[in-house]
């Protein structure tokens, strides 16, 4: 994208070098209850009241409400703020959709460490500070994900879930690869009701993912499968796989190399379906997706956003056909579908 014609101007480097201390206040009004001291819409709250309210010296509160107002979290009139839509959906403790618990995992210190000496990670072409970064087998921050990230996946997972339905003449087997949360697999398991979920993740994960099994009330039609997704026995029979937010982590090889054995554990028809930030051919579109590659620089020896076009090459090679693209609005990742 060429930049506008307009007059030079710093503005977009002081808005990027210092990022950092807008994820700071945010952290700071999701650590202070800052969200619920103001209230559910229409409620409305004044500095002081929010200062009262959060136990906080008046001058701190202020500042933070003041900027989150300008980077558009919450809205003022007059001495008074009061949540915008999005920030009620997603900010209140109390909203399904509450993405507040995320926090602790985006900005853990082994993921933002990552990123303090990118520059170290480009030269020598691998990470900078362990050796696998997030691949390495029961890392502890997918434990911090998949309880953290579980309601943050909601709209993606029933975007996804409406892509694969199954034959409700019979029982299905699902198994969901990476699962952590399972919001996923617990999304297609609710969609058919003769459908057995069959989860894959790491022992400490798993735990997570039963837990949200049995809230859901699907624990009778749910059993899981612990270890590596690349050498564990997978089990056959699947009438649809999930991989959501899995491939990213690998090379296109390995991605190649993994897809081979998803198709053989499908029956005959059967499909995989494909979770992913899938940016445009050009790469720099549109921005959400394509931007995740940053985040794989910096936090995997060799993962990638892939475009839809590798995938289909992967899957072709892998054994499937008929691989379909499909966005999955109001999110900024796609579904891929194919048949084996």
């Amino acid at each position: 994208m060429s930049e506008p014609h307009t007059a030079p101007s710093p503005q977009l480097f002081f808005e990027t070098i210092n990022a950092f201390q807008k994820s700071a206040a945010l952290k700071a009004a999701v650590d202070l209850g800052l969200f619920a001291a103001i209230g559910e819409p229409p409620a409305t709250a004044t500095a002081a009241e929010i200062a009262e309210r959060c136990q906080c010296p008046l001058r701190g509160i202020r500042i933070l409400a003041d900027n989150l107002a300008i980077m558009g979290f919450i809205t003022k009139e007059g001495g008074s703020y009061a949540l915008t839509p999005s920030s009620a959906v997603f900010l209140l403790p109390q909203s399904p959709a509450y993405m507040g618990g995320a926090v602790n995992f985006l900005l853990a210190p082994g993921l933002t460490e990552a990123f303090t000496d990118l520059a170290s990670t480009i030269r020598l072409g691998r990470l900078h500070t362990t050796e696998h970064g997030t691949t390495a087998p029961d890392h502890p921050a997918w434990v911090e994900f998949a309880r953290a990230m579980g309601p943050m996946m909601m709209p993606t997972s029933q975007g996804a879930a409406a892509l694969a339905p199954l034959d409700a003449s019979r029982d299905t087997r699902v198994l969901d690869i990476s699962s952590s949360h399972g919001a996923y697999g617990i999304a297609v398991a609710l969609k058919n009701p003769r459908a057995h979920l069959v989860a894959l993740d790491w022992e400490a994960v798993l735990a997570v993912t039963e837990e949200n099994a049995w809230a859901a009330g699907i624990a009778d039609r749910f059993s899981k499968i612990v270890g590596d997704a690349f050498t564990v026995d997978l089990g056959s029979g699947y009438d649809v796989v999930l991989v959501p937010n899995f491939l990213h982590h690998f090379n296109v090889e390995d991605c190649t190399r993994f897809l081979k054995r998803v198709h053989a554990a499908l029956r005959p028809g059967g499909k995989v379906l494909i979770v992913e930030f899938v940016p445009n051919e050009d790469r720099i579109t549109p921005p959400p997706a394509a931007g995740f590659s940053l985040v794989m620089l910096g936090t995997t020896p060799e993962g990638d956003a892939y475009t839809f076009a590798e995938y289909e090459k992967m899957l072709a090679e892998a054994g499937f056909h008929a691989a379909e693209l499909h966005p999955l609005p109001p999110t900024a990742q796609s579904a891929v579908l194919a048949v084996a």
